[in-house]
């Protein structure tokens, strides 16, 4: 009988993943659903939550899974939290892949914050600012009226966004540091907020705010 693994995905890492172990497993993909119309990935994909560690470890138990791999973004906590617990409730071994973060390098200009909130305090009056955040993390920057966001998502907002001055960009982020300086430009910007989240797929903001000289205010990740 092949091994049955479940993937905590979302990030390129998890798809990668399952592309490799799908020709020799059974693989499942478990994706959070916030994306409408997500990449194909190899194997089996789920979307949505399972419930809290009961509804997840009761998933566990009742699909045979014999091991979990913990994919997921660097600041997906919850998911992650509960994975730890749910795995040892249902005795299945847990392996969890974290990106390297990225480090502050000559030329880069960070704030580093510990959160969202400070983040939205350490923004400068009048700042011109790209939120390359995931939609369900914005909401705090509406009350800084004074200052102007532009906004990527991949897909639409359901209602319309708080912000009382901001441009709304429907795109998937570049790989290519040079598509993100023309948005930088294009827009104005004079700082990027970002998290600390590793990985290539997203550093390509991180160059380009590098080589415009930008404020990034970076939020870092909690450490255990």
């Amino acid at each position: 009988m092949p091994d049955r693994i479940l993937i905590l995905g979302g990030t390129r890492e998890a798809a990668a993943l399952a592309e490799t172990l799908s020709k020799t497993a059974d693989v499942t993909t478990s994706l959070a659903g916030r994306t409408r119309e997500p990449a194909p990935l190899s194997g089996a994909v789920r979307s949505g939550g399972f419930g809290g560690i009961e509804g997840l470890a009761r998933y566990l138990s009742e699909n045979a899974i014999t091991k979990v791999i913990d994919a997921t973004h660097p600041f997906a906590r919850t998911i992650s939290a509960n994975a730890v617990e749910a795995c040892r409730r249902a005795n299945v071994p847990l392996e969890v892949l974290t990106r390297p973060q990225w480090k502050e390098l000559p030329g880069d200009d960070w704030t580093e914050v510990a959160s969202i909130e400070a983040a939205v305090k350490a923004l400068p009056a009048a700042a011109r600012v790209l939120l390359a955040l995931g939609r369900q993390h914005i909401e705090p920057f509406a009350a800084r009226t004074d200052c102007h966001f532009v906004i990527r998502m991949v897909d639409p907002p359901e209602m319309p966004l708080s912000f009382t001055r901001h441009d709304l960009v429907l795109a998937k982020p570049s790989s290519d540091p040079d598509d993100e300086k023309r948005l930088m430009q294009h827009h104005r910007i004079s700082h990027l907020v970002a998290r600390n989240s590793g990985g290539d797929g997203a550093y390509a903001k991180i160059i380009a705010a590098r080589d415009l000289g930008l404020p990034v205010i970076m939020i870092s990740r909690i450490k255990a």
